[in-house]
């Protein structure tokens, strides 16, 4: 048997004709940037996270970085961040001239641990940057209480987490804004790059409106220095078509996660621990292995293709050597980034696919 990492095929073939029709619609249509297609899927998500205002932009980091550009987050402040995360979120609090400060994450989540928050506040501290890596949830509720105790900013980096719930309500909605990506592999992905900011704050709404279009609310008068970002008609229509099937889709991949963290037995593996009250939509499914090489060499030998999220940690890469953080100073996201693999995930996947991945792992021996 050969199980590939992902395969859209499943998915997509359900929705091909109706894919086919909204190309047709648009093209007949000969309007293909910031049309009713892009009003009505900002229109649709928003109502679906249950938040004020969406709007599409270019892709996701620049969904992260035009957020905290329109929060008003710049040069001289600082932003928490967790230091297990891909390198996205790091560069969007760069590109707007910020310090990224980088917090530890819970071994056993990968998320960051609140309790080590208040330990990095600073003066300068304006804001946290939460990401709900993997598709798993943050703990909000501590992450909130530590924002509210120092008069901070949140913002959430959703880019793995399109439905998932903490505590019943939406990722994406607890604090000032939120930045998602539609990157095809993501739960709810384009065909191609595409991006949102969620917000309920009005005035964050109106600047990534306009930072989106080079600054502009009315063509060719330009409040701000702005880019071009603009989510584009054709992603737009067929997001919109897709959202329609999110749900289904992420209960598919719950289930087959279910079935992952039941069947897997194997004492060398960690399974990555669901905190109490969320409702992960596993983007990834993580496991970790002290020998994570030999066991990633002997699945594909199997037929069982893996990857990994991520190999370097960011205090660790070249970019961030700016940082002068060095090898050992953050153990847990070095640890995570030596040990984690990721196991195929994606919707449809047949229960004898399933099956045979957990029968691999569990056969697996480093001794051997």
């Amino acid at each position: 048997m050969n199980i590939p990492f992902v395969n859209f095929s499943p998915m997509h073939d359900e929705i091909s004709k109706e894919i086919e029709d909204k190309f047709k619609t648009i093209y007949k249509n000969n309007w293909f940037i910031l049309g009713k297609e892009v009003e009505s899927f900002e229109d649709e998500f928003s109502d679906y996270c249950g938040v004020k205002h969406c709007i599409g932009c270019g892709n996701g980091l620049d969904s992260l970085h035009l957020m905290l550009r329109a929060a008003g987050i710049g040069k001289g402040d600082e932003v928490i961040v967790p230091s297990n995360t891909y390198i996205a979120t790091v560069l969007a609090i760069s590109y707007v001239g910020a310090k990224p400060v980088l917090v530890e994450p819970n071994i056993n989540t990968y998320n960051i641990n609140p309790d080590l928050i208040e330990d990095s506040i600073t003066s300068r501290t304006k804001a946290i940057m939460v990401v709900h890596l993997y598709g798993q949830v943050a703990q909000m509720d501590k992450i909130m209480k530590v924002a509210e105790k120092y008069n901070l900013m949140v913002f959430e980096d959703c880019a793995q987490a399109h439905g998932a719930k903490f505590k019943g309500k939406v990722v994406g909605t607890f604090g000032k804004a939120s930045g998602y990506s539609f990157y095809p592999g993501k739960n709810l992905g384009a065909l191609g790059d595409a991006g949102a900011v969620l917000t309920n704050d009005d005035d964050v709404c109106e600047k990534v409106r306009a930072l989106r279009n080079y600054g502009s609310n009315k063509k060719y008068y330009n409040e701000y220095q702005g880019y071009n970002s603009r989510l584009d008609e054709l992603q737009a229509g067929f997001l919109s078509v897709k959202l329609n099937y999110l749900d289904k889709w992420n209960e598919d991949r719950k289930k087959t996660a279910n079935i992952y963290s039941k069947g897997m037995v194997n004492n060398e593996i960690e399974k990555v621990q669901v905190i109490e009250g969320s409702n992960p939509i596993w983007h990834i499914y993580p496991i970790r292995c002290k020998n994570r090489n030999g066991l990633q060499q002997y699945l594909k030998e199997n037929g069982v293709n893996t990857l990994i999220h991520y190999p370097v940690p960011i205090h660790l890469q070249k970019a961030y050597e700016n940082l002068g953080i060095k090898k050992g100073a953050l153990p847990i996201s070095e640890k995570i980034a030596n040990e984690v693999l990721s196991l195929p995930i994606w919707y449809g996947m047949k229960p004898n696919e399933i099956e045979y991945v957990i029968d691999k792992v569990n056969k697996w021996n480093r001794k051997a």
